[in-house]
């Protein structure tokens, strides 16, 4: 499996690529929801794992940018916010999926059934 992770922070996403990649997957990174839609056109991701708070472009915009573009792109907010607005700005985005970071290996299993 191709996976995607974006998220401002190198340790997290270092974090989650350590408990939701498995040794047969490929990894892409992304510091910023800005880099998102030409970083999925170059690498084709079957998974995107979006954070929500980035400092240039934040993961409802990237999302909303990526979807438009590439509407068959899975996007998966992956968010330390656990709370309503947030999941329904990021389904309104067009997010397949939110989990927050406390279950990331609960997102391992959901990835990878």
């Amino acid at each position: 499996m191709k996976v995607m992770i974006v998220d401002d922070s190198s340790a997290m996403r270092s974090m989650i690529r350590s408990i939701v990649v498995s040794a047969n997957d490929t990894v892409s990174e992304c510091g910023d929801g800005s880099e998102v839609v030409e970083a999925f056109e170059r690498y084709k991701p079957d998974v995107v794992l979006m954070d929500l708070q980035m400092p240039n472009m934040n993961g409802i915009r990237a999302t909303k940018d990526l979807k438009q573009k590439f509407p068959e792109a899975n996007v998966i907010i992956v968010s330390n916010f656990n709370d309503h607005e947030f999941r329904d700005e990021a389904k309104n985005a067009g997010a397949n999926s939110y989990f927050t970071k406390d279950d990331l290996i609960q997102l391992n299993h959901f990835i990878h059934q």
